[in-house]
């Protein structure tokens, strides 16, 4: 979003009116970073900030409004949330947990929350149900649901472990609570980092079976399974908040991702992130994205004068592409865009800072963005969209020329794979800088996936590559064993199914640390430099790197690391 204050119809051209931060209500969310009160925002807006901490907000409010924000001397950066999408054993023994649940450690994640923002659970299942017929979740957020929202939040609704029994014993728990999680993902996830394994019989353990539970279910009403930056923003302040009020250190699950962003750190989105991951007893962990050989990335160096050609072709039936390039601000880009029939935008300058046109009769807006005091790069960003058909499919072309060059580095995104799919992508593209947003915050746990059984990388995997060393580490996540909504197990692949373990293994070590009294102080960056420290190396492989990072979750190694730093 620009840095000076936009029309009415500069916003609705930026992005085409039903757009990414464009609540199904028509009203739209913004993040904002204020200093000071914000009251005086509040009332003369006639709106509610939500209060996310440490100077963060959420604000919901008519578009035509969102301009008005400039005015204010408290409002010190206003950012449009983007959209996220579902990043999806061979054994517990692969990640070396099994041996640290039982004998010398006998960690099962007692007096630890383990948190899951996801697409919900079902709380039905038996691995998340004790023997006494109570459930293990503590706490449930369904932000897409109707009734009374938790304290500080507007909407959704949250149910209580109270609840969630009494639903369980009543023997029609659908009629008293409906069902969580319609997509299964959020289920496997949790499954993964905590299931007790009740349903197998004790034999399918997650990584932390006995810890408690705070679950977030993501979306808002009339969005389905769609959600926001700022619903994981919400849900962050949430899990961490409700941890503080029960003393329990907390480790948080992120399974979602997006490629609409520079890929360095560099948004209010991950600031935030890392103001949480700051905060209380936390560790935040995140799956990389399957974007490693989804062709969603192009990359390129540019001198004056030269073109380079990004082209890349769009499948059938996409309604929406957007194309995310960002640069050096001291480099002046020029580009052009051709449709598959050869019409062309013309030439585009960062001159005329918005461009609103058609190609082949598909609306398509191309901003030329501003840097922030988060970012010293340049946002170009193009959206191609379908008016009342799909985007004509077939070979798109970017020309990109340098007019005045000074280092001439670049990167293009597409959308994630689970937003357009593996046939909408550039014809030449970068597997390198693949991760999605919000593993490339710095002080997350960002977790790649590897095949356990055969010790190698997933070629999915998303890689690392802009600025310093992400992954962080490698989990299993090829044929993941994992619990099914609906009852039973079944098998499950992608960095998501990687994420977990590492969450789990995360709140077995704060128990040994903090419940334990071993290390009061073992949350947040001192985690992820013990898990780093003792991940499993292969022999002739170079370490840190972006496809393994500094190497595979070894749990076990970590917990003997802590033993003799902590004699």
């Amino acid at each position: 979003m620009p840095d000076y204050p936009l029309t009415d119809r500069e916003i609705e051209a930026l992005l085409g009116g039903e757009g990414e931060g464009a609540p199904a209500s028509g009203l739209w969310e913004v993040i904002v970073k204020y200093g000071g009160d914000i009251t005086p925002v509040e009332a003369s807006l006639g709106i509610t900030a939500e209060l996310l901490g440490d100077s963060f907000a959420i604000l919901t409010l008519p578009p035509g409004q969102i301009p008005r924000l400039y005015d204010f001397m408290e409002i010190e950066y206003v950012e449009l949330p983007k959209d996220v999408s579902l990043t999806l054993r061979e054994s517990m023994s692969q990640a070396c947990i099994t041996p640290v649940q039982s004998g010398r450690y006998h960690l099962r994640g007692q007096g630890v929350i383990v948190g899951t923002i996801d697409s919900g659970i079902d709380y039905t299942h038996p691995d998340f149900i004790n023997e006494n017929g109570e459930s293990r979740v503590l706490f449930l957020w369904d932000q897409s649901g109707t009734g009374q929202p938790p304290p500080g939040f507007n909407r959704g609704v949250e149910y209580t472990g109270a609840q969630l029994t009494a639903a369980l014993q009543s023997g029609q728990p659908y009629s008293v609570i409906p069902p969580m999680d319609s997509v299964g993902h959020g289920t496997a996830v949790a499954g993964i980092a905590a299931g007790n394994g009740r349903a197998s019989g004790g034999l399918e353990l997650g990584a932390a079976p006995e810890a408690g539970l705070v679950v977030v279910r993501l979306g808002e009403a009339g969005r389905g399974t769609s959600a926001r930056t700022t619903d994981i923003m919400r849900a962050l302040k949430y899990i961490t908040d409700k941890a503080a009020a029960l003393n329990m250190p907390v480790a948080v699950n992120l399974s979602f991702g997006t490629n609409n962003g520079s890929h360095g750190g560099g948004s209010l989105f991950e600031a935030y992130i890392n103001s949480v991951a700051g905060q209380w007893k936390t560790v935040i962990v995140a799956a990389t994205g399957n974007e490693g050989f989804a062709g969603h990335h192009f990359s390129g160096q540019l001198s004056t004068g030269q073109t380079i050609d990004a082209s890349f072709a769009i499948s059938g039936g996409q309604n929406s592409v957007y194309l995310a390039l960002w640069k050096q601000f001291a480099d002046t880009f020029d580009l052009e865009l051709i449709a598959p029939g050869g019409q062309s935008t013309g030439i585009l300058r960062p001159e005329t800072p918005l461009t609103q046109t058609r190609l082949q009769g598909a609306p398509v807006v191309v901003h030329y963005g501003r840097p922030s005091f988060y970012n010293l790069g340049q946002e170009v960003f193009i959206q191609i969209r379908g008016d009342g058909a799909p985007i004509p499919q077939g070979v798109w072309r970017l020309l990109i020329t340098g007019r005045q060059v000074v280092e001439g580095s670049f990167h293009i995104w597409l959308p994630t794979i689970d937003e357009v799919g593996a046939d909408t992508a550039f014809l030449r593209p970068d597997p390198y800088t693949t991760l999605t947003l919000p593993a490339t915050a710095e002080k997350v746990i960002s977790v790649g996936g590897y095949n356990a059984a055969i010790n190698a990388p997933a070629d999915f995997s998303g890689r690392g590559g802009v600025v310093g060393i992400k992954p962080d580490l490698v989990a299993p996540a090829v044929g993941i064993l994992a619990p099914m909504a609906g009852g039973g197990y079944d098998t499950f692949t992608g960095t998501s199914m990687a994420a977990p373990f590492v969450t789990g293994a995360s709140a077995l070590m704060m128990e040994w640390g903090i419940v334990r009294a071993n290390d009061h102080y073992l949350y947040g960056q001192r985690v992820k430099a013990f898990l780093q420290r003792s991940a499993s190396r292969l022999p002739g492989v170079a370490y840190p790197n972006p496809i393994w990072g500094y190497g595979a979750l070894c749990l076990r190694a970590a917990m003997e690391t802590l033993a003799e730093y902590n004699r």
